[in-house]
């Protein structure tokens, strides 16, 4: 029977084929702005942090709720005397005595007010206005990645315009030598536009970087290192002819209804009535219930170490139970100023739910009347642009012909270029803005 030897250089070989096109496959997958979002939803150092702080807050509820339970805890001491000391007959004698002490106690309050339970609703209250804040980071970062993500697309139309642009130029520098050459145009004018030439390939390069820098920070945001492979998808976009915003009052009351700051304002306005009526509670008289067992053992007088020992500790065992009332008369004012200050605390959190509901209309406002403003001004650009361009192929038709100067053509091309970047950039405003009133609407961010 024939036997096969597997050569280690052939597995090994394989493996590394197997690991490189994994990495082929990872380094072509394309993100999409819904792939970000969840990505950083679980990777995200910021939420990740919000997370914690949850957990912080949660450990408060936890023991707040084991402070209902009955304290119990166990000592036991040891002490060494030496010395004179008086005897059984009023005579002073040397001697050295060993003793131990054990004891175990335990207590439990009956009532103090309701404080207990208040902190245990207090603290129920702002788990949940916790859990609102991780919401909140994980919207700001959801939003900052559609910035980020859009300022891509943004940079890299904007690269194909100077891209688009600077290969004009070449072909018209082509055509000038051919007229320069056929004496038909005068050098001057060759001259003038292959400067223009150059500056339009420094245009590339600063539209090339820009690109890169707005894949830095989409990357930055995600927390993965600038040397990633990454590409995302790039959706076709378009605007109606027709303004289709949400007016601001709808995208207002909805908004209002369930939008994280809003929810954590208000659940801090019910955590500082529950503050205010742990503050009241310490006026109210407490009830406590006390009780433990002690007992020691004198180990000098130990003869047989076994029975001597646990006989004098059942011995002297002594046990005790009491009920303790406390009454708060006097502490110098300082219920009065703790109540003082947990209703100044009460109408601080009010006003602060009022801010965020006020800071929450400006911002949809605001959204609402820029994406107007975008609308109008991508459609007004919208019409410019196509007048250009077609004032633009009169003039280049001119100056192929002799009959415009390089710096005539140079101007209206450069007008051309403005019109389309300030189209371009009017479009991702608008897409922009109209991204995040969905958003207050409750729509996914996505493309």
């Amino acid at each position: 029977m024939t036997k096969f030897k597997i050569n280690p250089y052939f597995i090994s070989s394989l493996f590394l084929a197997f690991m490189l096109s994994i990495s082929s496959l990872m380094a072509q997958k394309v993100w999409t702005l819904k792939d970000c979002i969840d990505y950083a939803l679980q990777n995200n150092i910021q939420i990740k942090q919000s997370k914690l702080q949850v957990q912080t807050v949660q450990a408060d509820l936890k023991q707040s709720k084991f402070e209902f339970a009955p304290s119990l805890n166990a000592s036991s001491s040891i002490n060494y005397n030496w010395g004179r000391f008086v005897g059984p007959e009023n005579t002073y004698i040397n001697t050295k005595n060993t003793s131990s002490n054990y004891s175990l106690n335990s207590s439990v309050t009956l009532f103090d007010g309701f404080q207990k339970y208040n902190v245990v609703k207090q603290n129920e209250l702002d788990y949940s206005s916790s859990l609102y804040d991780s919401e909140k980071m994980e919207n700001d970062i959801a939003l900052q990645l559609t910035g980020a993500y859009l300022n891509i697309l943004f940079n890299h139309e904007m690269l194909l315009v100077a891209k688009n642009q600077t290969e004009i130029t070449k072909q018209q520098i082509t055509r000038t030598k051919i007229l320069v050459g056929a004496g038909k145009l005068p050098k001057g004018n060759l001259m003038e536009i292959e400067a223009q030439g150059l500056m339009e390939e420094v245009n590339v390069i600063r539209a090339d970087n820009n690109l890169s820098l707005s894949y830095l920070d989409l990357l930055q945001i995600l927390d993965l290192p600038a040397n990633e492979d990454f590409e995302i998808e790039h959706p076709n976009i378009t605007i109606n002819d027709e303004l289709s915003v949400i007016p601001s009052e709808q995208v207002y009351a909805n908004a209002v209804g369930f939008m994280p700051e809003i929810k954590r304002a208000e659940l801090n306005v019910l955590s500082s009535n529950r503050g205010l009526m742990i503050a009241k509670g310490s006026a109210y008289p407490s009830l406590s219930l006390r009780g433990g067992i002690n007992s020691s053992v004198n180990i000098s007088e130990i003869n047989e170490p076994t029975m001597a020992f646990w006989e004098q500790l059942s011995d002297k065992m002594n046990e005790y139970l009491s009920l303790s009332l406390n009454v708060p008369i006097f502490n110098a004012y300082q219920t009065t100023t703790r109540v003082k200050k947990a209703e100044i605390q009460t109408l601080n959190s009010k006003f602060n739910l009022e801010l965020a509901k006020n800071a929450l209309r400006k911002s949809i406002e605001q959204k609402y009347f820029d994406a107007i403003a975008a609308y109008k001004t991508y459609h007004a650009n919208k019409a410019t642009v196509l007048s250009l361009k077609e004032a633009f192929k009169y003039t280049e038709e001119k100056f192929t012909l002799g009959m415009l100067n390089s710096v005539d053509y140079n101007i209206s091309k450069s007008r051309l270029t403005q019109a389309e970047s300030d189209l371009l950039r009017a479009k991702y405003d608008y897409i922009f803005k109209t991204k995040i009133l969905d958003f207050y609407m409750g729509v996914e961010l996505k493309f």
